[in-house]
């Protein structure tokens, strides 16, 4: 079965991705059908045909290059450079009206939309799950020596705005305390908090980590993590912690009398404390015990410090939400909002290398189908997809759909079509930079592939058995 679930995964991440092209598609494909134009090609993705067959005068094909897809409608302004010549292109065809060709053009985008629509109302219905950074704007964790840290802030301290403005969770997109740090442009980033029922204002000075010249350029943090509850996700074997018998799924609570806000806090904890006996307090099925214990330096990796053999679950706790379908569409089209407007403020630190492509897309889908609950996570991640295809289509470049609408509505107010010659220039031109920016961001998309992000597969952390008590 482990051999055969990335085979899965693969196969799972390619439907969901080609139905999102084909449905596009299909969008251009029945408006052309109904005004009445000449349809020569339905193809997903671009490139030398790796399958084709012809039905009714149209030509069905599957692409080499997994980037898109297209309908050659030759009465429009056509793509032979990228989509290669159809049977009708040295053919004389009726001019179409300029009203058809927005219809046609416009039809891809609505399809994408309402595919969006589709999705967001089965995430409604089975639900979504939610982590509890996504439910939090406590801080959990405070990085030691980081900006955070050296302004004050502290773990339990609930964050109320940052950078000025309201906060509701702590990741994603939106009103969240990563998204307004990333956004802040000033040399501080005002944080205030409520602590012991008082707000509290700290400016930390945010920082950035350092990266190679052909990896993507660090954003703004202060170095800080959600609450979260430090849950137990796998005991290293003759481990201190398998000693004292915790078991997965067992929560930490707190440490020597110091509540735990974070995992990571019990981590640094036992590398500033490594002889001290542990007293843990831990929960399980609902009931709290004391467990004791005292770290120690594993055999391997080498030279390690003393460690009590304990791997975290990164998420905490998660449960299943239901949010409502127009509010997931909303969301969606605020990220894009709010994306854009990043890319184009003057000092945003948000530039073009941090978008994501087609590579990015299919990583994401990969990881969340690989995750426990990932058909829900990737469902809800496709209401994101298609509202981002949609939007993204109808900006007013050629090539694009937006870019057909606007010769379409030049064409109208002109009273009759743009050369030809001149639209050709024109998409030719748009269509190698397009392709050139998204050969740029597959440059970076693939520095953080599984493959790229782990050369070094970690040692394996194994302790000395020991040897049992003689009676």
């Amino acid at each position: 079965m482990s051999i055969l679930k990335p085979v899965l995964v693969a196969l799972e991440v390619l439907a969901l991705f080609n139905l999102l092209i084909f449905v596009h598609e299909l969008g251009h494909f029945l408006a052309a059908r109904w005004r009445g134009l000449k349809v020569d090609r339905f193809a997903i993705w671009f490139g030398k045909p790796i399958w084709k067959t012809k039905i009714n005068g149209v030509e069905y094909a599957l692409g080499s290059i997994p980037a898109g897809g297209y309908v050659s409608l030759p009465q429009m302004a056509t793509m032979e450079t990228i989509e290669g010549k159809g049977e009708s292109s040295d053919q004389p065809l009726p001019q179409i009206s300029a009203l058809d060709k927005i219809i046609v053009a416009f039809a891809g985008p609505l399809f994408s939309f309402l595919l969006a629509l589709a999705f967001a109302v089965v995430v409604m219905v089975v639900g979504r799950p939610v982590s509890e950074a996504e439910t939090t704007t406590t801080i959990g964790y405070v990085e030691k020596d980081g900006p955070a840290d050296k302004a004050g802030l502290k773990p339990g301290d609930k964050i109320l705005e940052v950078d000025g403005k309201p906060v509701s969770k702590f990741g994603g997109m939106g009103d969240s305390v990563t998204w307004r740090i990333v956004r802040s442009e000033g040399a501080t980033v005002p944080v205030r908090v409520e602590r012991d029922g008082k707000a509290i204002l700290f400016s930390p000075a945010p920082a950035k980590d350092e990266t190679k010249i052909w990896q993507r350029k660090s954003l703004r943090q202060i170095k800080i993590a959600p609450a979260e509850s430090s849950i137990v996700a796998e005991i290293v074997p003759d481990s201190p912690a398998a000693r004292a018998g915790l078991k997965r799924g067992d929560q930490v609570l707190d440490v020597n009398g110091t509540k735990l806000y974070h995992f990571a806090a019990l981590t640094e904890y036992v590398e500033t404390h490594p002889d001290q006996e542990l007293t843990l307090n831990v929960q399980r099925d609902g009931k709290p015990f004391p467990v004791s214990l005292k770290p120690e330096k594993p055999l391997s990796p080498p030279g390690e410090r003393p460690r009590i053999g304990i791997a975290w679950d990164g998420n905490g706790r998660t449960r299943l939400v239901y949010p409502g379908a127009i509010e997931q569409v909303v969301a969606s089209v605020n990220a894009m909002v709010d994306t854009f407007g990043a890319l184009f403020a003057r000092h945003s630190d948000i530039k073009a290398q941090h978008l994501g492509g087609a590579v990015k897309i299919m990583d994401v889908y990969a990881r969340l189908f690989s995750s426990e609950q990932g058909w829900r996570l990737a469902l809800w991640f496709s209401v994101l997809m298609n509202v981002n295809l949609a939007v993204l289509n109808m900006l007013p470049i050629p090539v694009l759909d937006g870019g057909h609408i606007v010769l379409a509505i030049l064409e109208g107010i002109r009273r009759k079509p743009i050369s030809a010659r001149i639209v050709s220039v024109i998409q030719t031109g748009c269509a190698v930079v397009i392709i050139g920016f998204m050969v740029y961001i597959a440059f970076y998309d693939l520095q953080d592939l599984p493959w790229k992000r782990s050369k070094e597969k970690p040692v394996e952390m194994k302790f000395a058995p020991k040897a049992p008590a003689k009676s």
